[in-house]
């Protein structure tokens, strides 16, 4: 399953209504939901990416910003004997 990395999006909801909470309750979800969101456990709507991206103030083109960041995973080199 691939990964995304919302970082960009967890520090505007943070710049934008101070905590994942505050932004959960306008966002019209659990405090829990946005959690699970937020860590790849559940998967954000088209919906949900177009609301959440209204409520944050930003343009649609920050869609692919906020969510089609994907999660860099550290591959070890392998050692040649």
């Amino acid at each position: 399953m691939m990964k995304f990395n919302y970082a960009i999006l967890k520090g505007k909801i943070v710049e934008k209504y101070n905590t994942q909470k505050n932004f959960a309750k306008t966002f019209g979800i659990s405090e829990r939901s946005l959690s699970l969101k937020l860590n790849n456990k559940i998967c954000f709507t088209q919906d949900e990416m177009l609301l959440c991206t209204k409520l944050l103030g930003e343009s649609i083109d920050k869609i692919v910003t906020f969510f089609f960041t994907l999660e860099v995973q550290e591959v070890e080199p392998k050692v040649r004997e």
